[in-house]
C-alpha cells in the first residue's frame, strides 16, 4: 500500500483535476473502494474539510455543506446503517458503565468496573455476554446461583435493571447525540434513503436513545435491530444481514456508520461499506479495513462527511 498523503483543499482539487486528465476519466474514477481515514478535522474551506489523510495514493473528497469545491457525482445508498451506543451517543463510560455499577451495587455483588476494565470488556459483543465473560474470567459473585442455567436467568435479570437505568439516564437527556448525528439521517430520510439502527444493546435501551434523543418523528421512520433479535452478535454479520433482507435491500448497496472494531468486522463481512467515527473508547482500535475512518460525523461549520460521500464509497463504475 502506497504511504499516506496529506493533501489540503486546494491541491486536492488541482491533483483530481490532473489525474482526471492524464487517464481520461471523469471524477467518478476516483470514487474507488479504498479506504480514506481523516484525523483533526476542524474547519471547513472552499467546501472540503480543511485536510485529507489519503491512503493508497487515491485522491478523494466529500463535498461538506458549504457548497463549494469539487462536485462529485454519485448513487445513495440504499440504507444508511447506524450503531448505536458510540455512535448515535457516546454512552459507554458515563451511560452503560455506570449503570452496570449501579446495578452491581444494588444486588451488593461486590464488583466495580473501572473506566479502563470496560474498556476492555468492550471487546465482547452484548451486556449479557460480556458480564458472563467476566465472572467466568475473576469468579461468580457468592449471591450468584451455582449451576448454568440458574446463572443465566441470574446474568438477565442483572441485564434488565442496568437496562432500567440506563434508560432512565437517557429519558432524563444526561447524554447528548453525537455531532452530525440528526443532520445526517435528516438528509438521508429526506432522500428516500431507508435508516436503521444496528445494536447489540438492549432494543429498549436502543428505542430510548432513539426516540427520546432523536425525536418520534424520526423515531417512527427508523427500523431498529438490536438486542437478541439475533443468536449472534457483532462480529458476526448476523445483525446487519438481518437489516438488509428485512429491509429488502442489497447489502452491497448499504453503508453502516460504526465507531468499534468489533462493528467495522460485522459490517464488512455483511458486504457492505463501513464508515468509522471514533469514540471515547476506540480512538486507538485498527480500523485499517475500514473504508473511512473520521472523528465524528460533524455539524456545520465542521462537517466531516455527508450523505453525498456515504453514496461516493459504493461508486465503482469508471466512465471515460
Amino acid at each position: 500500500m502506497a504511504a499516506s498523503t496529506i493533501i489540503s483543499p486546494p491541491a486536492f482539487v488541482s491533483a483530481t483535476k490532473a489525474s482526471s486528465s492524464e487517464t481520461g476519466l471523469r471524477a467518478t474514477a476516483l470514487l474507488s473502494h479504498r479506504k480514506i481515514s481523516v484525523s483533526s478535522l476542524k474547519s471547513c474551506q472552499t467546501g472540503f474539510c480543511s485536510s485529507f489523510l489519503i491512503k493508497g495514493g487515491e485522491r478523494r473528497g466529500s463535498r461538506c455543506n458549504a457548497g463549494r469545491g469539487l462536485v462529485v457525482s454519485a448513487s445513495l445508498p440504499a440504507a444508511l446503517l447506524f450503531d448505536c451506543d458510540g455512535v448515535l451517543v457516546d454512552t459507554e463510560k458515563d451511560g452503560h458503565r455506570v449503570s452496570f455499577n449501579d446495578t452491581f451495587a444494588e444486588r451488593e455483588l461486590g464488583v466495580t468496573w473501572d473506566v479502563d476494565l470496560y474498556g476492555e470488556l468492550l471487546k465482547i459483543g452484548g451486556g449479557k455476554e460480556r458480564m458472563t465473560a467476566y465472572f467466568n474470567q475473576t469468579s461468580w459473585p457468592e449471591k450468584a446461583p451455582k449451576t448454568d442455567e440458574e446463572r443465566k436467568e441470574f446474568v438477565a435479570s442483572l441485564h434488565k435493571r442496568k437496562t432500567e437505568l440506563f434508560m432512565a439516564l437517557i429519558e432524563k437527556k444526561l447524554l447528548p447525540l453525537r455531532p452530525g448525528v440528526a443532520r445526517l439521517i435528516d438528509e438521508a430520510l429526506g432522500k428516500g434513503v431507508k435508516v436503521a439502527v444496528c445494536s447489540t444493546s438492549n432494543e429498549k435501551a436502543v428505542s430510548a436513545i432513539v426516540s427520546c434523543l432523536l425525536g418520534p418523528e424520526r423515531a417512527e421512520k427508523i427500523k431498529i435491530f438490536a438486542g437478541d433479535v439475533v443468536p449472534r452478535k457483532k462480529p458476526d454479520p448476523a445483525i446487519y444481514l438481518l437489516a438488509s433482507s428485512t429491509l429488502s435491500v442489497d447489502p452491497a448497496s448499504c453503508v453502516v456508520v460504526e465507531d468499534s472494531g468489533i462493528g467495522l468486522s460485522a459490517a464488512k463481512a455483511a458486504g457492505m461499506k463501513c464508515i468509522v467515527t471514533k469514540s471515547g473508547y476506540t480512538a486507538e482500535e485498527d480500523f485499517d479495513i475500514a473504508d473511512a475512518v473520521f472523528d465524528c460525523i460533524g455539524d456545520p461549520p465542521a462537517v466531516r462527511f455527508d450523505l453525498t460521500f456515504c453514496g461516493s464509497l459504493l461508486e465503482k463504475q469508471y466512465v471515460s
